[in-house]
């Protein structure tokens, strides 16, 4: 066989010898593509690589199971490719499952050992730690990638050369109250987020049942569950106030902490590296954490959680001293004493004495009960039991907190009642009280005094209605006659007629004269008194020309209506104290319920503050926004509903609050395009479909919310979405403002997009402890109060719908050279 010019017949000569041995390539085409490629490589590489190929050694013959797994591999890669790309959020969950993998390689011995050089300072982890900084910026992770050298940032880390205090930026506010904020560059925020996802890997799995806030399948709305459903009807609850700064004291205490899970020198160095930079930005209760704020940095939640898990097995302990060492049940005699119960007693220290200085008596009762609940550093506490069992606990907890953790506690923290206090208390924004149900008897005396009340303020509404229609007819009559004749052309004279024109000079046209007229009026009957015009109308001029006869039948009308309201309302106050009379402690205790309210008086003051209604509660349009892009207008009115209702959507007051917010938003949001477009309401309505974008009317409210939420790419995953779902970023708004004419990029991190416009913040509420905390942040630090950021479109709109926080926008672009804005 001649092998120097292979043809086609000599070429199928050599194929056959390996042909039937060799597996089909998977996604190739079977065995026809195969042979089409053999043939290609024999007639392109000559007969040496024929030659060698028929030299070697023979292989086994591939099973027919061999070659179906390698069918079903080629169908699944197949499948694989027509798959929808993964969500966001399931990206940054993936990237961390890797640190996660990296990070219990180091652990040996009950302690991780060498993480700082051998996960966090690896290019791997960089690189993953830079894709959930684009993740969390909301970036399409195929489009251009900043310029950041991976290798060269582990090795500074790996040798300890990474310089903190260059890799951060100061920003000082305008005002002297404003103070100084210190944020990371980009460098810093990646090995930051290193940092954070490494922490979390080591100390979540640790962390006890009290704790939400920061972790999977917990949050706030875990912690009002608990509250809601889990405590029942304590006798006593408070919440400890904390507030404190990140000093000394309190990072040698996180070290410490660190130190017992986490043998690494370097990781310990670094972290006293970035507090002496100022960039561990850690405030305790000056603000609600986690809400979008920069101040707070990425490593802030972790960081409170890893301080205040102490308190949380402290608050076990204290729970074991106060339930476990009361006296024994009913049915046991006097000198019967149980022995699980003794050698528990015997194993707490200091135990025996007291109890031989109590003289065997018992310091406690029986049915003590203690309940916590943190959500970050906001602590809710129940006790049931007397008041000074409450009072111990209370002690014992505010010592640990100011002794142990170098805490300031506020002095006026008080307990609360749970039966006799109506008012309830605060925690995480919402309102924690006690109710009791009613009976059938006294739904329906409401439901009856309910029906009467409405329909004496509809005959009301129509009388006033009514009133006033005819005072704005009597004041155009009025006009309309002076302008069709002068008094002088009348040729009349009467007193009435001669008193009227003695204010009209010389001169005056015949409008000014009839204004002046109503001004003498309203001084007259001292108008001023007066909340509106429609009073005026109804009240001075339509009222008092109606017939008598109808006044009075009206009048009496409304007095009955009044007077059987109020005979309910007492017949009502004597049944409940009949039924607490008869069964004073079982009804209170069998009706009453924990109910959690959303603060709907706060939120209209904080309505009122963003500037989205008047001091009536009327809406009115917001003037920062009319002269931004329609879409942008409207995404801002869409992010404040879909917060509130991903933040209160399990308030026992939704109802309440869904009406409120289509009243004020909806409106506010109409009356906005209206004053842009100066047109009328109704017909700015048609124009604009506001469903589309999540600001619908009542009615349709549950409908188009819900598809909504299930498409949005929020994630309600605190451990992955925390401080961007829930962020409070409608306390600003961003005013387009005149830009340089050469192009620079957005400075949300990991964006290279172009930034057409530059954008000035404006905070809508400064102070920085709110009256009360809506789970929002109410307070923006002040250095960031009228800072200039430039931002893309895509990114403004997802500022204001809370898909990024602050903590995406890098702020250090305003003072770097390289990007100067003039």
């Amino acid at each position: 066989m001649s092998f120097l010019a292979p043809g086609r017949g000599r070429l199928l000569r050599v194929l056959p010898t390996r042909w039937h041995r060799l597996p089909p390539p998977q996604g190739s085409g079977g065995y026809g593509a195969c042979f089409r490629r053999c043939k290609a490589h024999f007639l392109l590489d000559g007969v040496e690589d024929a030659v060698e190929g028929a030299a070697e050694p023979q292989q086994p013959p591939v099973s027919l199971a061999k070659s179906l797994a390698s069918l079903t591999e080629e169908s699944a890669v197949a499948a694989q490719r027509q798959r929808k790309p993964l969500p966001r959020m399931e990206r940054k969950r993936l990237a961390e499952l890797r640190i996660k993998k990296r990070v219990k390689a180091q652990y040996l011995n009950g302690k991780f050992h060498d993480l700082m050089a051998n996960v966090v300072a690896s290019t791997d982890t960089l690189e993953d730690a830079y894709d959930i900084v684009r993740l969390n910026s909301n970036i399409d992770m195929s489009s251009a990638r900043d310029d950041v050298c991976f290798a060269t940032l582990a090795e500074l880390l790996r040798t300890g050369e990474f310089d903190v205090r260059a890799n951060v930026y100061a920003v000082v506010a305008k005002r002297r109250e404003g103070g100084r904020l210190v944020l990371p560059r980009l460098n810093l925020r990646i090995i930051q987020e290193a940092v954070r996802v490494v922490l979390e890997v080591v100390y979540r799995p640790h962390f006890s049942k009290i704790s939400h806030g920061c972790r999977s399948g917990r949050g706030h709305q875990s912690a009002l569950r608990f509250i809601s459903n889990e405590i029942g009807i304590p006798d006593w609850c408070f919440t400890i106030p904390m507030h404190k700064e990140v000093d000394r004291n309190v990072l040698s205490k996180i070290i410490c902490l660190i130190q017992e899970k986490i043998d690494d020198n370097q990781l310990v160095t670094f972290m006293q590296h970035m507090f002496d930079a100022e960039v561990i930005n850690l405030v305790f209760g000056g603000f609600p954490k986690g809400h979008g704020l920069p101040q707070e940095g990425v490593l802030a939640p972790i960081l409170m959680n890893i301080y205040l898990d102490s308190f949380d097995h402290e608050v076990f302990r204290i729970c074991m001293r106060h339930e476990g060492l009361g006296s024994e049940a009913a049915d046991v005699s006097d000198n019967q004493e149980s022995n699980l119960r003794h050698w528990f007693r015997s194993q707490i220290s200091g135990l025996k004495d007291r109890e031989e200085n109590s003289d065997n008596q018992t310091d406690y009762p029986l049915k003590t009960k203690l309940y916590a609940c943190r959500y970050m550093d906001e602590i809710f506490v129940a006790v049931v039991g007397s008041r000074d069992i409450a009072e111990d606990i209370k002690s014992e907890m505010i010592t640990y907190l100011r002794k142990t953790l170098f805490l300031e506690v506020d002095d006026r923290l008080y307990l609360m009642p749970v039966r006799s206090n109506s008012r309830g208390l605060q925690f995480a924004g919402s309102m924690v009280r006690v109710t009791t149900k009613e009976s059938a008897a006294l739904k329906a005396v409401h439901k009856l005094k309910e029906k009467v009340h409405l329909f004496a303020s509809q005959k009301q509404e129509i009388w006033d209605a009514m009133n006033l229609r005819l005072g704005k007819k009597w004041l155009a009559y009025g006009l309309r006659r002076v302008k069709e004749s002068e008094i002088k052309s009348l040729g009349l004279s009467t007193p009435l007629l001669d008193h009227i024109a003695q204010f009209r000079k010389d001169g005056m046209k015949t409008d000014h004269w009839f204004k002046t007229l109503l001004k003498v009026w309203m001084q007259d009957i001292n108008a001023k008194r007066e909340a509106d015009e429609s009073i005026l109308l109804s009240k001075y001029i339509a009222e008092p020309s109606l017939p008598q006869d109808l006044k009075d039948a009206f009048n009496n009308f409304q007095k009955q209506a009044k007077d059987y309201i109020s005979s309910e309302t007492a017949a009502t106050e004597a049944l409940l104290s009949s039924l607490k009379n008869k069964e004073s402690a079982i009804t209170c205790t069998d009706g009453a319920v924990i109910k959690i309210h959303a603060p709907i008086s706060y939120i209209h003051k904080c309505l009122n503050r963003y500037g989205l209604i008047n001091l009536e509660g009327f809406p009115k349009h917001v003037s920062a926004l009319v002269l931004q892009d329609d879409e942008l207008i409207i995404s801002w009115f869409a992010g404040i509903i879909q917060r509130w209702m991903r933040w209160f959507s399990e308030v026992d007051n939704f109802k309440e609050l869904k009406l409120m917010l289509v009243e004020c938003v909806r409106k506010s949001c109409i009356r906005t395009l209206s004053a842009k477009y100066r047109m009328y309401e109704k017909i700015t309505e048609k124009r604009f479909e506001l469903d589309d974008y999540g600001i619908p009317m009542a009615e349709d409210f549950e409908a188009i919310m819900a598809p909504l939420e299930s498409s949005s790419s929020v994630c309600t995953d605190e451990a992955l979405m925390y401080g961007i779902s829930s962020s409070g970023l409608f306390v600003l708004t961003l005013s387009r403002v005149r830009v340089p004419s050469r192009q620079f990029d957005c400075f949300v991190m990991g964006c290279q997009s172009a930034s057409l416009s530059m954008y000035v913040l404006h905070v809508k509420e400064r102070q920085r402890f709110p009256g009360f905390r809506t789970g929002f942040s109410s307070s923006i630090h002040g250095s960031l109060d009228g800072r200039r950021v430039g931002l893309c479109t895509q990114h403004v709109k997802d500022l204001y719908l809370g898909h990024i926080s602050l903590q995406s926008v890098d702020f250090g672009v305003l003072i770097d050279d390289s990007n100067k804005i003039p």
